[in-house]
């Protein structure tokens, strides 16, 4: 009696025309070798490659770089794409990576604040290799550590996770990662100007309070209380009793100061 079960594997007997080509996709700037280049970016593909999947792996490469991705969204906790196979209806790609909440943000950004070069390099724009050691003191890490972290979804008939079109929009979500380090940090729920933004304050509210300066800038060209008026011999102090009214030195008036020092001067 024949079997009636459908193989799941049914649509691999069909031969294959080949994807539709695309027009404006979006394709990977590296045409050889890594598409991927920066170590946060590579920490990412690693997880691709620890799941072994052999010729879907360079398949999604290829598409990739022929530019069957028509689309690529990063919002917090996952990536939109549509990428396009060999029908006529791309396949819709989703990625999942569970956002850190608001609490954990806290506590991670208070702990980049408190490492002076983390911060200076996050306010320039760069990653610093140990910031995974920041998240995983805090037991959040910054990127996924196994396939379970980061479902993936795919409308294509393969029943494989990833398959090539998931691949295809993992190499480009590399590279954008490439470009621009803190869009990992949106996807895992916190913007660039809100991230930098809770930096700078921590940074503010940590840094002490500068010393009483010499010099009482915002006074200066403001008129203050004269000191009493000299005996004639000291009217050379008038001078400076109108020219620097409001200067001062360890918290006094420098005329204050000025003045004994002045008056022993003309008694010698």
């Amino acid at each position: 009696m024949p079997d009636d079960k459908p193989d799941k594997n049914w649509w691999q007997d069909y031969p294959s025309t080949g994807p539709i080509k695309v027009e404006n996709g979006i394709k990977a700037r590296r045409t050889r070798g890594k598409i991927a280049t920066t170590w946060w970016s590579q920490r990412f593909i690693t997880v691709l490659e620890e799941l072994q999947l052999g010729g879907r792996m360079s398949r999604g490469k290829n598409y990739a770089r022929a530019g069957q991705v028509m689309s690529l969204d990063i919002s917090a906790g996952k990536v939109i794409a549509k990428v396009q196979g060999s029908r006529p209806e791309p396949y819709a790609v989703k990625l999942i990576s569970k956002p850190l909440s608001a609490q954990q943000w806290d506590l991670v950004t208070e702990k980049l604040a408190s490492k002076a070069l983390f911060a200076a390099k996050l306010l320039a724009g760069e990653m610093p290799p140990e910031i995974e050691e920041v998240f995983a003191e805090l037991d959040v890490p910054l990127f996924p550590a196994a396939a379970r972290d980061l479902p993936m979804h795919c409308s294509c008939p393969d029943w494989a996770v990833p398959c090539k079109h998931v691949a295809a929009v993992c190499f480009l979500l590399a590279e954008r990662f490439d470009e621009d380090p803190f869009l990992i940090f949106e996807w895992r729920g916190r913007s660039k100007a809100e991230l930098l933004g809770r930096l700078r304050k921590n940074r503010s509210e940590d840094t002490p309070a500068e010393p009483e300066t010499a010099l009482d800038v915002e006074n200066f060209f403001t008129a203050s209380p004269l000191p009493p008026e000299p005996e004639p011999q000291d009217a050379d102090l008038v001078l400076l009793r109108v020219d620097a009214p409001a200067i001062q030195v360890r918290g006094e008036p420098l005329i204050d100061v000025l003045t004994p020092l002045y008056q022993q001067f003309r008694r010698t």
